[in-house]
């Protein structure tokens, strides 16, 4: 196939060839800088169609080869153009590695490789990297995880419903297509069509776009596996982060869906690479972003011009410095982050200590919504305060964050706070600007009358107009907190866990809120508080529960905050 001319003397070549030891074909486009090479190479492999080369969050590969690199963007085993059967993270550590190993003796390839990408992309990049592929010397993993159970499927326990059942919508669409099944392509697209709109439909795991025993079976497998196991880890690099020997540029979105598992990829890396060289050379961004775009405008906030961050020209820097030797990446700041609220970019070398800055929970025994008495302080209870109760129906859950769709970003969450399904704890005005950094964690002393429980716990900064900013939340469910025994209902339990990470500067008048529940529906799915697997309960099997949370000189329930400097209050 011959060469498209691109402009600036950049030319791209369709279709080329890789043949696995296997059999099997992959498809790679691939663009070539002006002039005589060779050149560095970049190379990104990703399932939803090489020509689009994640051009929703990256300049198209044609910027990257003006730069001077070749550019190899490949469609993965079973999509596209590529041959074979594709089943999720499974095959994308040996055909990375054998696509690397081929790379390096392409004649447009000096056999320095980088890989860059997000998503889907970023798992390509991690599962290659600890095949440790001759070549390969930097990767850029994106908003993804090393950890594919805790750090992209489930959080504490809880699935993450709305992101698991519509991305498995997604990527079966073109497994229909490529199988000939008309019928089942029909109900896919029809689902994709209203995709927020899927995860009503119970019980999830039978939902109809996905039940067809013809599709492959990757998506019903996600919810089958509740526990963490031999068949996550088969598929992810969580108990081989050793074998990941190259630096890595880590971008995280402080709305994205993965969040909890980009953070986490940047910590495991810092801490297990292989070699203290490796870990040295590991760098985080972390900015306001939701998964796509990256930009400015998250839901319905403005985060000023400086989240307009230019990406890609961060990616040329730091794939110069590594393949092409020019040290433009030094004196860079191990972590760089966006503090929401002041909306600026601040720097850290390291992630913050455990939080350890306690706020009580306190109230007169009602706490339900925010029009009832609860509120934070940093005294502990001296006596017994009346307890705070509510009811958890799973048919009518408290919503997520960003609503019914579960929209992703700062929301404002004074209406649903005005709903009794809920506890809200708020503290007196700040006195003081005060940054909250990292990851806060909540320990809530709690009885349930259901055998099966979750609770969920969400920040929210109050401005003096009103508006309930959503900046984080965590969940987690009985059957995951107490795997090791011991839980019953009607009994006080303990129940610590931490929330997702987040950065923002709480301003001197605003109020920090704490919003507990027992759900975040589609965030998470439901806990049908039965012993009926959440992925096959439906309205039949659903049961009402009462849950009492505790606030008491012997029992102080508190959230912790990763507080810099002194208290605000």
């Amino acid at each position: 196939m011959g060469l498209t001319d691109c402009g600036n003397g950049v030319r791209m070549e369709r279709g080329v060839a890789c043949l696995l030891s296997d059999g099997t074909t992959l498809v790679s486009d691939h663009y070539y800088p002006a002039g005589v090479g060779p050149w560095p190479t970049l190379l990104m492999r990703q399932p939803y169609g090489r020509d689009i080369a994640s051009t929703v969050v990256y300049a198209h590969p044609v910027w990257f080869a003006r730069h001077g690199y070749h550019v190899a963007i490949q469609d993965v085993r079973g999509r596209g153009g590529s041959e074979g059967a594709f089943y999720p993270f499974r095959h994308e550590g040996a055909d990375g590695a054998e696509t690397i190993a081929w790379l390096r003796h392409h004649a447009a390839s000096n056999r320095r490789i980088g890989m860059y990408g997000f998503s889907y992309q970023g798992a390509t990049q991690l599962l290659a990297a600890a095949e440790q592929p001759e070549g390969l010397e930097c990767i850029a993993p994106h908003m993804t995880a090393a950890d594919l159970y805790h750090g992209w499927f489930y959080h504490q326990g809880a699935l993450r419903l709305n992101a698991s059942l519509g991305w498995g919508i997604q990527l079966l669409r073109e497994d229909a297509r490529r199988l000939g099944l008309h019928e089942a392509s029909d109900r896919l697209e029809a689902a994709w069509a209203n995709i927020r709109a899927q995860a009503v439909h119970v019980p999830y795991a039978s939902h109809p776009a996905i039940a067809d025993a013809e599709l492959p079976g990757y998506v019903r497998d996600w919810f089958a596996h509740r526990e963490p196991g031999d068949y996550w880890t088969s598929q992810d690099v969580s108990t081989r982060l050793n074998r990941i020997q190259v630096p890595a540029l880590h971008i995280a979105g402080w709305f994205d869906t993965y969040l909890t598992g980009s953070i986490d990829s940047y910590l495991a890396l810092r801490n297990h690479a292989g070699g203290d060289y490796v870990r040295a050379n590991q760098f985080l961004i972390a900015g306001p972003w939701v998964h796509h775009p990256w930009g400015d405008r998250v839901g319905d906030a403005n985060l000023s011009a400086a989240a307009n961050l230019d990406t890609n020209a961060l990616l040329l820097r730091w794939f110069d410095h590594w393949l092409k030797d020019s040290s433009d990446f030094s004196g860079e700041p191990r972590i760089r982050y966006f503090a929401l609220g002041v909306n600026e970019w601040r720097s850290a070398e390291d992630w913050p200590a455990a939080p350890t800055h306690a706020l009580y929970l306190h109230s007169e025994g009602k706490a339900n919504s925010r029009e009832g008495n609860g509120m934070l302080s940093g005294q502990p209870p001296e006596d017994e305060e009346p307890r705070d109760v509510f009811v958890y129906d799973p048919g009518v859950p408290v919503i997520a964050p960003g609503g019914p769709q579960a929209m992703s970003g700062p929301f404002d969450q004074a209406a649903l706070e005005m709903s009794n399904n809920l506890l809200v704890y708020a503290s007196e005005p700040a006195v003081r600007d005060a940054e909250i950094f990292g990851h806060a964690r909540i320990v809530l002393y709690a009885t349930t009358s259901a055998a099966h429980a979750d609770f969920t716990a969400k920040m929210v900064r109050v401005a003096p107009s009103g508006r309930a900013e959503f900046v984080a939340i965590g969940v987690a469910r009985s059957s995951w907190l107490f795997r090791d025994g011991g839980y019953a209902a009607d009994t006080i339990h303990a129940w610590e866990f931490t929330l997702e990470p987040v950065a923002f500067v709480l301003a001197a008048g605003e109020r920090l809120r704490l919003e507990i529940a027992s759900s975040a529906f589609p965030l998470y799915d439901r806990n049908p508080s039965t012993g009926v697997p959440p992925q096959s309960a439906d309205n039949w099997t659903w049961c009402r529960s009462t849950q009492q949370v505790l606030h008491s000189a012997t029992h102080a329930s508190a959230l912790y905050l990763p507080l810099k400097g002194g208290s605000p209050w």
